[in-house]
């Protein structure tokens, strides 16, 4: 019996220090992101998830873009920690914004990940149509989104 005891306390701190580790933000990409967004960034346009490629650094330029990255439903409902979606994110922008991103660019950090997440967006498709159109009068180009 106590050999059971002890086994199990063993089986169950070697799990716990599984879960503990952070994975690579291209992992975690790969695990949460690339189900929707593939491998390549090029997403499914028709299905409403955008392509990265030279686009997604554009909402990473403004507050207002930053905010709906944080809502975006693959992002909000995640299950990674803030510092694991800041980490996400960087990756993103790194691999497939291109010369969308701006200059210089402002990595995401936990603390700006919690802080955006906090704040209530009620409707993400209306939210993603103001941000696209504040960018548009900026001059900027964003990828093509479905949905009126």
């Amino acid at each position: 019996m106590k050999l059971i005891v002890l086994s199990t306390i063993a089986l169950l701190s070697l799990a716990t220090i599984g879960q503990a580790q952070e994975k690579s933000a291209h992992t975690n990409y790969v695990l949460r992101c690339a189900g929707c967004h593939g491998m390549s960034g090029s997403g499914a346009p028709a299905a409403g998830i955008f392509d990265f490629n030279g686009m997604v650094g554009a909402f990473a330029g403004i507050d207002e873009g930053r905010t709906y990255l944080m809502h975006v439903p693959g992002v909000a409902g995640s299950g990674l920690s803030d510092s694991e979606i800041a980490a996400v994110m960087n990756y993103v922008m790194e691999t497939w914004a291109g010369d969308s991103l701006p200059e210089p660019y402002e990595p995401f950090t936990a603390a700006e990940v919690t802080e955006r997440r906090a704040i209530a967006i009620p409707d993400i498709v209306e939210n993603r149509r103001q941000v696209a159109a504040l960018l548009q009068t900026m001059g900027i180009e964003t990828a093509d989104y479905p949905w009126p």
